[in-house]
């Protein structure tokens, strides 16, 4: 099941439903001890119904931990069902003060990171059963970003059942006969005991996995401090149909100790003009950024826009930056960027170039970043092995242009680039030949609008060469990555009736870019009983110049859902 958490309708996964104790502990088990909430503010809006102890308790938050966005949604429920008074800028102060206090660790926020950034990937399970109580109505990241004690998970399930009761049949429970035990003599003996309901082993696998006390949190809550993030960033980025860019995002500091401004420099490195902006920023828990900047744009689709969201994970020492800047009506475009902090001496980027041909020559590569020497000889540059620099062609302090031969025995497969002390990680593959050709996503999904006042959600696919790594096998885990080759996009129809016509109605494919424009949405008197124009087809790439091993034109497919426009959206995005 692929996290949509940014383009369905969600359950809001938060414990904080009405004012309890945490639920006592079974005979001759403790409770786990409670983190004390110390913030005047928090404390006197919520210890009204959240009794304090003589420890400095407040009953249910002090045995839970999330992200920023989970405390947001907590206090927007607490004002919707609870009748909570605040102020626009309390309820910011409460969400700063918990996210700090009662947050989550670096490490434990980083796996769960694509659910800020509003990303759709392809999650995991622990197990089938996981996956039938929890990701059968909404992302697992949900419950992933919060660490409750035991009790309070089970707080959790009880909301649950409490406040969407057809939870407890359709996902946490088994109906009987399905799953159960087998009769009495059908086996030869007594019947074999039941397999443990969904419920029961997600109950048990939240409270081991994700735990209230971490030695994560223990750790970063001694480390923690105020984010010293003011000078020159440097960023690395992609924006997927578009490709690479380069630049710089200076910051400083802003009103409070956690708020911060910025300036932002991007240029695409095949060439074009920069996209510069300006910022703002807040950084929750020493190290979670979330911000907004804002510059010169079109509102044409897949175009960068006058203003995007920005959210990204600090590294504990404060050197590095990773995350996404994204926008649309389901924030279905954005950057992927990473931001290395300058210093003084060298720092690579990237190259003009993600691939070499084995046995090719005189091959002239742009290696960019920052500070670099003002003279680079041939022996100061590696390439690695079966690469041989001939000459340094130019250079200056933002870029160098190698001239570069591969060996025709080259080893397939990631090069690092090494300037002295300076290295680029798997920087530039080396291959012999393109064995094939992926589309990504290879699952998308798209969302008509328009015709509804909703906004139509749109699918940017490009496509990835691959080489078949050093086990001479394709569609495996050593095959090797070669970056963006030159394909037409087209529609095919997914069959799944007889007469199905999908391809006709869901919108058109841009043959040369891969954005998909879904149609405007229905009823549509076109259409076979007036339908809707949603249904599902397959994305095909064809290359243009690589072919297989037959002569003929390598082919990707990815398949694409166009789904009726989002109607209802129970929570909007954290507050920046």
């Amino acid at each position: 099941m692929r996290a949509q958490q940014a383009l369905g309708i969600t359950i809001f996964f938060v414990g904080l439903v009405h004012a309890q104790p945490s639920a006592p502990a079974s005979a001759g088990t403790a409770l786990v001890d409670g983190i004390p909430v110390t913030d005047p503010l928090v404390i006197s809006k919520c210890s009204s119904c959240h009794v304090k102890d003589s420890q400095g308790n407040l009953s249910r938050i002090s045995w839970i931990r999330t992200t920023p966005e989970g405390w947001q949604e907590a206090v927007k429920r607490m004002v919707r069902l609870n009748g909570l008074a605040l102020t626009p800028e309390e309820a910011r102060l409460i969400v700063k003060s918990l996210s700090a206090t009662h947050g989550l660790a670096p490490e434990e926020a980083r796996p769960v990171m694509y659910m800020p950034e509003h990303r759709i990937i392809d999650e995991q399970y622990a197990s089938p059963t996981i996956r039938e109580a929890c990701a059968s109505c909404h992302a697992l990241g949900r419950p992933a970003s919060w660490r409750r004690s035991k009790e309070e998970w089970q707080l959790l399930v009880n909301m649950h059942i409490g406040y969407f009761p057809n939870a407890e049949g359709s996902a946490f429970r088994r109906p009987p006969g399905r799953g159960g035990a087998a009769p009495n003599g059908a086996t030869g003996g007594a019947p074999a005991p039941p397999p443990p309901q969904p419920v029961d082993a997600a109950l048990d696998f939240l409270s081991k996995t994700y735990p209230l006390r971490t030695p994560e949190w223990a750790a970063w809550r001694a480390r923690m401090r105020t984010p010293r993030l003011a000078g020159k960033w440097l960023v690395a980025a992609h924006y997927a149909g578009h490709g690479n860019y380069i630049g710089e995002m200076t910051i400083a500091a802003g009103e409070k100790e956690d708020e911060f401004t910025s300036n932002i420099r991007l240029t695409p490195v095949s060439g074009g003009p920069a996209l510069e902006r300006t910022g703002r920023g807040l950084v929750y828990a020493g190290y979670s950024w979330r911000g907004r900047s804002s510059g010169s744009g079109s509102p044409d689709p897949g175009a960068i826009p006058a203003e995007m969201h920005e959210t990204m994970w600090i590294s504990p020492e404060g050197t590095q930056a990773n995350g996404r800047w994204f926008w649309g009506a389901y924030d279905e475009f954005g950057f992927d960027v990473k931001l290395t902090r300058a210093s003084d001496g060298p720092i690579l980027l990237s190259t003009d170039r993600l691939a070499l041909k084995a046995g090719s020559q005189s091959q002239q590569v742009r290696v960019l970043g920052d500070n670099l020497p003002a003279r680079v000889s041939p022996a100061d540059l590696d390439f690695g092995a079966g690469l041989t620099v001939r000459r340094i062609v130019s250079n200056s302090a933002r870029e160098l242009v190698a001239e570069v031969d591969v060996a025709q025995n080259a080893i397939s497969g990631k090069r690092d680039i090494v300037l002295g002390r300076t290295v680029l990680p798997s920087a530039i593959a080396i291959y012999d030949r393109i064995d094939y050709i992926k589309i990504v996503p290879d699952t998308g999904m798209a969302r008509l609008g328009g015709a509804s006042q909703r906004q139509k959600g749109y699918q940017q696919f490009e496509v990835m060469a691959y080489n078949r790594g050093i086990d001479n096998k394709p569609n495996t885990d050593d095959d090797v990555e070669l970056g963006p080759i030159d394909v037409a996009w087209s529609v095919e129809e997914f069959f799944e009736r007889f007469d199905d016509d999908d391809k006709l109605f869901v919108g058109s494919l841009n043959p040369s870019t891969g954005l998909f424009t879904p149609n405007i949405d229905g009823p549509n008197p076109e259409r076979k009983q007036s339908g809707n124009n949603y249904g599902n087809v397959w994305v095909v790439a064809t290359a243009k110049n690589e072919k297989d091993r037959l002569g003929k034109p390598l082919v990707g497919k990815a398949y694409l859902v166009v789904a009726p426009p989002l109607y209802i959206i129970w929570d909007q995005e954290i507050d920046r």
